[in-house]
Order: C-alpha cells, then structure tokens, then sequence
C-alpha cells in the first residue's frame, strides 16, 4: 500500500524531543527528529515520513497530502492524542478507504481505549512497531500481525499476540536516507547542539529504572539493545558522504553511556573521530573520566545529562541509581576535560517540598552546566510514576490525558499535601531565573556569542524566546 508515516500538525513550537518523551512547547523552540516513524519508513519502500509541525503545515495543507496514500501511521502521545484523533477523523471523513494507524506509547498502553475514542482509527500497533507497520503496508491481514489491536466488524476490539523485540538492530536499515529523501533538515534544530545536527539511535532500551522515564516502561523496555559499533559508525559515514552540511551527531540513545557499554562507546568515538565527526550524546552522571577522556579525545562536544533533583532521597525515591556526590565528580570530571553539558531537572517529583526546590537549584548553580532545561514532573500513562499518582491521590481523576495546555504549556499535574501543583508550577519560572540571571552566566553566554556571529543570532533568538516562555509560564 502507498503509505504515509505522519507526525500530524500541532501547537506551533510543539516539541515531541528525546523519543517523545516532553510533548509539549519548550522554552525555546526546537525540534527533534521524528526517528521512530524514519525506521519504519525505511522498511517500506515508496513510503514518505511528513513531520507536518516541522514543516509548519497546517491541517487543510496535510490533509491535501494524507489524502493522496491508502496507509497513513501516526505517531502520537498523550498530550498530543486528542488532535491526532480529529486529525484522523478529519482524514477519513475525506477519503473513507483509507486505513489509519497510530504507533507510540500512548496506544501501546492503552490500546482498547484509544481505538474506541475515535471511529477514524483502524488499528494502533503495541510494542516495537516497526515489523509491524511493515507488514500492513505489504497488505498482510491484521489477524496475521503481531503487536497490534484493532477493531472487528461488531465493533470489538481484538488484541493480537504481542511481538517479540528485535534483538538484531543491525538488521533495521539507517534512517539517514529517510532524513535526506524527506525532511528539511535545516529547521530542526536544538539549542544546545551545532545546526544543522543530525540524531539518531544506535540501540534501544535502558536499563535505569527511573520511574518517571517513558519510553522503557512502555515500548523501548530495560535491556538495551546496541547496533554494532561497525553499523553505527557506517551511516555516520553516510551521513558525512551524502549530508555534508550536517555539523554534528546527536546520539539520542536513552543512555548511550551505559556501563556495560562502555568498550563499544570507545569504538564508536574512535572511529567518529577518523571521520572528522562532532558528536554528543545522552549521558548518565556516572561516567568514569577514563571513558570521559576517550570520548573527548575522538570528537565528543556536549553530553545531555538527566540530573532531576539536588536531593539525594528524591532521587531515591524515582530509582534513579545515582547521587548527588556522584553527578558533582562526574560534572567536575567534565569540566576539566572541557566537556560541555546540557543539564535537565524536574520539579514535582514524589518527596518534592518548597525546600528541595530550593536545594535543586542552588545545586544547579554549584555544577553550573553550561544550559539547563526545567521541566515539570509528568505522570504519563504508563509508567510507575503514574501509579504511583494515582494510588496516592497526587492526580486528580481524568486529568492524565490533559498534560499540556492548548498553547503547548506543560501543565504542572501531581500536587502533595504540602505542596500545590501551583508552587510546582511557579517553582519552574523561579529556577530558570535564578539560574541564567547570574552575573558569571550572563557572562559565560556573551563570550560564547562574541566567538561567533551565528551564535550571537541565535543566542539573541533564544532570548526571546526564552521570555516569552518566561511572560506565558508567569500567566
């Protein structure tokens, strides 16, 4: 079937970052690669991947273009749900044969209901959706495809065996040509990485447990599954050869660092490096600082580090394996080899108090990355942290699907006892200003903008864009 692989139009500044795991209107605006509708795109020849936000389509013009395919998939979320839905129903109102699908981790936890809440969707596909996207688009029935639920002609839903994970991720093509044939690359652009960047994965999974975290507990699980090093450094070759404009690689892994991959990581960076590469990555905050060195050595630039909170027993609490005197070394350990970090945070999380707040910011302040994303603590479907909401009374009833607000602002859910949503809220504006309006930060952004007139451009956008951000958060 002619198919068509579609992020659908959204909020402008509408962010689906780090395998769609903060769909919502960041600070500044950015966008990431849509790379798990270009796997399965790559599987299906003739297929097309449209990133309608991106592109800044608006529906009538998406429309126009979904109309033309007999297939269209959808990647969706639970902020986003609700307009990818009436974009469905929109579509099938004007063309009635097509089949409309929808992957992400939005249906894969919920698939009954997600196909009940709209007759526009055909069928959502659970778990690793690749093969099975393929295989519809082949024409194959649905009774004979793994992974995915559907409805029957009375109406019913019927789930099918689940699909087992792909063990060999060598056997999925590069997403790079998918990139290159259908997307304008020019405009995705992140704020802490070289642009034009380029993301991709080289393996899925992570083996953190972190209870907040997504896509592990949803699609991607807790074995991390690698491409080979030889595989990863191959389409970085592609990518050098047929996408020269290309400045850097971002390796959105959910922890491409991780300690039992430590040796692979050394043979990826090796041999970036012999191509001339630029490349950053996520990055948890215990890396050793010999594999710092080596990484640095050959070619790294930034390392995206998920720190959350300043307070040891939260970070207990979300599992997240670390503490605080590890990050502090490990940050030290950055700094000295001139590795820059794109530190995040969230505020919200269980065993949040005004003071923890407080103690989260002033140890951003002491480790000073060199930019910090705050974000707001998200209960997403799915994930222990929602269970964890619910089962305490931290989430009101009905309210796991409104996650942002019809702007894009992400929408502060869980509240505590002693601690209102609204203070969570608020605190988000409070740790941004206390963190960039420090004379030494102010001062560390403009030397980085007076190395270079792109930079200045772009640092003056951001501004602007950050106090908007800033005025909307306020109101």
């Amino acid at each position: 079937m002619k198919t068509l692989f579609l992020q659908a139009p959204s909020f402008d500044g509408f962010d689906g970052g780090a395998g769609s795991r903060y769909q919502a209107k960041r600070e500044i605006k950015s966008f990431w690669y849509p790379t798990w509708l270009a796997q399965p795109a790559a599987l299906v020849p003739g297929s097309r991947l449209l990133d309608a936000p991106v592109e800044e389509l608006s529906v009538e013009e998406s429309l126009k273009i979904a109309t033309e395919y007999e297939l269209v998939i959808i990647h969706t979320s639970t902020p986003s749900f609700p307009t990818d839905a009436k974009f469905a129903e929109l579509l099938k109102a004007r063309q009635p044969k097509i089949l409309i699908g929808m992957v992400g981790a939005k249906v894969a936890v919920d698939p009954a209901d997600s196909l009940t809440a709209s007759p526009a969707i055909d069928f959502v596909a659970r778990e690793e959706f690749d093969y099975a996207c393929k295989e519809i688009a082949e024409g194959r029935p649905f009774e004979d495809v793994t992974g995915i639920s559907y409805k029957l002609a009375d109406g019913s839903v019927q789930h099918n065996p689940p699909r087992a994970m792909i063990e060999n991720m060598d056997d999925l093509p590069f997403v790079a040509p998918v990139y290159k044939r259908d997307l304008k690359i020019d405009r995705y652009f992140i704020g802490y990485l070289k642009h034009p960047y380029m993301s991709i994965y080289t393996g899925r999974g992570c083996r953190s447990k972190c209870t907040f975290c997504l896509w592990p507990q949803t699609v991607g699980g807790h074995r991390y599954r690698v491409r080979s090093a030889a595989n990863v450094i191959a389409e970085a070759k592609w990518i050098k050869e047929n996408m020269p404009e290309v400045k850097e690689l971002m390796f959105d892994d959910d922890t491409f660092t991780d300690s039992s991959n430590l040796e692979r990581v050394h043979e990826i960076a090796r041999g970036l490096h012999a191509l001339g590469w630029t490349w950053s990555c996520n990055a948890k905050a215990n890396v050793p600082y010999e594999s710092l060195k080596i990484m640095k050595e050959n070619g790294l630039r930034l390392l995206l580090v998920g720190y959350e909170s300043g307070d040891d027993q939260i970070l207990h609490n979300i599992k997240k394996g670390l503490r605080t005197d590890i990050a502090r070394r490990f940050t030290e350990d950055c700094r000295k080899l001139g590795i820059q970090i794109h530190g995040t945070f969230i505020l919200g999380l269980p065993g949040e108090t005004k003071e923890t707040i407080t103690k989260t910011i002033e140890f951003a302040k002491e480790i000073n990355p060199h930019t910090v994303q705050v974000s707001l603590a998200a209960p997403y479907p799915g994930t222990q942290m929602y269970k964890q909401a619910v089962e305490n009374g931290w989430l009101e009833p009905n309210q796991d699907v409104n996650l942002v607000n019809d702007k894009g602002i992400q929408l502060a859910l869980i509240s505590y006892p002693h601690l209102s949503k609204e203070d969570i809220f608020h605190g988000i504006e409070t740790f941004y200003r206390s963190f960039y309006f420090r004379p030494s930060k102010i001062w560390e952004i403009v030397k980085e903008m007076l190395g270079s007139w792109e930079m200045t451009k772009r640092r003056l956008r951001e501004g602007v864009e950050f106090f908007r951000f800033l005025r909307a958060h306020e109101s």
